[in-house]
C-alpha cells in the first residue's frame, strides 16, 4: 500500500487539492472514501470532473476501502487518500489502513462546533477523534495548503 497522503477535506477533490495537493505529493491515485459520495451520481460526476489529467481515481466505500488497501491493490500507486471528515479517516485507521500522517484541510462550522483555522471547525466528537488517531501513533496535522505550517493539530485545539 503506497499512501502518499491522507487528508480530511469535506469538499473531497477542489481546485487545491487537484492541482495543488496532488502535484506536492506525487500522487499517481486519488482514493476518496465516503459511503454517501459513492451512492451519489451528482457527486461522482464531479469528482471525475474534478481529479487532474493522468491521475486515476477511486471513490469507494469504507469497507470497500479497506478491502482495496488490505489487499494490496494499490501497491503500485502513490495514493492520495482523501475522506470527507474525521470518523471516516478513523474507522480507515481502525480497520487496518495505514498511514503515518493526516491532514486536517477543511472541516466546515456546524452546529456545536468550534473553530480552531480558518477553514477548520471541529466538534467534541471531532476532537476525540484527533485524540484517538493521535494515541494511535499517528501525526494529525491542520494545512489548507502545502506551504502552510504543518505542526500538530494539538496546537490547535481548545485547552
Amino acid at each position: 500500500m503506497a499512501i502518499v497522503h491522507a487528508r480530511i477535506d469535506e469538499r473531497l477533490i477542489h481546485g487545491q487539492v487537484a492541482m495543488v495537493w496532488t502535484n506536492t505529493v506525487g500522487a499517481t491515485r486519488i482514493a476518496v472514501v465516503n459511503d454517501e459520495a459513492v451512492k451519489d451520481e451528482m457527486i461522482i460526476a464531479g469528482l471525475k470532473m474534478a481529479k487532474p489529467a493522468g491521475v486515476k481515481l477511486s471513490i469507494l466505500s469504507k469497507k470497500k476501502a479497506v478491502e482495496k488497501f488490505q489487499s494490496d491493490v494499490y501497491d503500485n500507486d502513490k495514493v492520495f487518500l482523501i475522506t470527507k471528515n474525521l470518523q471516516d479517516m478513523e474507522f480507515l485507521v481502525e480497520n487496518g489502513v495505514k498511514t503515518g500522517t493526516i491532514n486536517v484541510g477543511n472541516i466546515a462550522k456546524r452546529e456545536g462546533s468550534t473553530q480552531i483555522k480558518k477553514s477548520v471547525y471541529v466538534t467534541k466528537e471531532d476532537i476525540d477523534s484527533i485524540h484517538h488517531l493521535i494515541d494511535k501513533g499517528i501525526r494529525v496535522t491542520a494545512q489548507m495548503i502545502p506551504a502552510e505550517s504543518d505542526q500538530s493539530i494539538i496546537e490547535y485545539l481548545p485547552k
